[in-house]
C-alpha cells in the first residue's frame, strides 16, 4: 500500500512539467480500480507542491500582498474527481482476448458537468498498461465526451516491455504496447536491421545452456528513450476521431526503485531477470512473434 503510494507521489514532477503546473485549469483523477491508491499518493504529492509553493510565496515576496491575492494563494487545491466508474463485476485484464475488445466499452462510465469544455486538461492515473487496449477501445473515448482540452495517461508503473514467466500470465510479445511502439519506431526510422539481427541472436541464444544466455530483446528499445516510446504509444492507444490531445506519461525505473527499495524485481520493465531461465523466455517469446507463432514462451 505505501508503495504503490509513493509510486503515485513521484509522478508529480512529471505530471506538473506536463500541464505547466495550470492547476487551476487541470482535473486529476483516475482509471477505476486497481489505480486509486495510487492516485491518492500523486494527490498528497500535488499538496505537498501546493505547500512549497504558498511558502515560497509567502516569504519570498518583497511587496505585500492584496487580499485578492492572498486568497487566490490560500485557495490553492487540486481539482480531484472521479470520473471514470467501473462495472465491479468485470474485469478486463483476466477476460480471453477474443472477447476483450467488445466487451471493455461497456465496463466504465463516466461523470458529466466537471471539465471545463475545451479548456481543462484532464489527466487520469492508470495503474499500468500493459495492452492499451482498454484505454484505446473504451477509456479515452469515454472521457473525450467531457470535452477536455488535453488528456494526459498516466501510469504508475514503467514500461512494460518484457514478458514474466514467475506466475503472471504475460508470455507474449506481441501483447506488449511498449514493445509495438519500439518496433514501430524501427521500421519508421528504417532501422528494420535490428529486428532480425536480435530475430538471429534469440533464435541462435535457444540452442545455448541457459546460463549463457541473455537478453537479446533489450536490443530492440535501445535506439529510444523512454518519452520516444511514450509519444510513440500515445498514437497507438488514441482512438480515430478524439478531439482532445492525447498524451502517456509512464513512472520511470529510477522512480520504482525509489518507491520499492526492498523489492528488486523489476524484470518486466527492465528485463533484467533473476534467473538465466528468463533470459530464455524472453528471447523464445520474440521468436514466436518473429516467426507469427502466437504461443506462450514457456
Amino acid at each position: 500500500y505505501r508503495e504503490r503510494k509513493h509510486l503515485g507521489a513521484l509522478l508529480c514532477k512529471q505530471i506538473l512539467d506536463a500541464v505547466s503546473a495550470d492547476l487551476k485549469n487541470t482535473v486529476f483523477s483516475f482509471i477505476p480500480n486497481t489505480a486509486e491508491v495510487s492516485f491518492y499518493g500523486m494527490v498528497e504529492g500535488l499538496h505537498s507542491y501546493i505547500r512549497q509553493v504558498q511558502k515560497d510565496t509567502l516569504i519570498n515576496r518583497k511587496d505585500s500582498l492584496s487580499d485578492e491575492q492572498l486568497d487566490e494563494l490560500l485557495s490553492m487545491n487540486p481539482r480531484v474527481e472521479k470520473l471514470a466508474i467501473k462495472d465491479v463485476k468485470l474485469r478486463t485484464f483476466i477476460t480471453q482476448d477474443a472477447d476483450r475488445q467488445d466487451m471493455v466499452a461497456h465496463v466504465y462510465d463516466t461523470t458529466y458537468g466537471v471539465i471545463k469544455n475545451d479548456t481543462d486538461t484532464l489527466v487520469a492515473v492508470d495503474d499500468s498498461i500493459v495492452r492499451g487496449t482498454t484505454l484505446k477501445q473504451s477509456i479515452i473515448k469515454i472521457i473525450d465526451r467531457l470535452h477536455p482540452k488535453r488528456i494526459i495517461i498516466v501510469s504508475s508503473a514503467p514500461q512494460i516491455r518484457y514478458p514474466d514467466c514467475y506466475g503472471i500470465d504475460m508470455s507474449k510479445m506481441g501483447q506488449f504496447v511498449a514493445f509495438e511502439a519500439a518496433i514501430q519506431l524501427l521500421k519508421s526510422r528504417g532501422l528494420e536491421h535490428i529486428i532480425e539481427e536480435v530475430y538471429q541472436k534469440c533464435k541462435a541464444s535457444l540452442l545455448l545452456p541457459k546460463e549463457e544466455i541473455v537478453n537479446h530483446v533489450k536490443d530492440i528499445y535501445r535506439p529510444f528513450t523512454q518519452e520516444e516510446i511514450s509519444a510513440q504509444i500515445t498514437k497507438i492507444i488514441t482512438p480515430d476521431n478524439i478531439k482532445a490531445e492525447v498524451k502517456v506519461i509512464y513512472q520511470t525505473l529510477d522512480n520504482l526503485h525509489v518507491a520499492c527499495p526492498n523489492h528488486s524485481g523489476d524484470w518486466y520493465f527492465s528485463g533484467n531477470y533473476p534467473t538465466p531461465g528468463g533470459n530464455k523466455v524472453v528471447n523464445k517469446a520474440f521468436v514466436n512473434w518473429k516467426e507469427g507463432n502466437n504461443q506462450r514462451a514457456y
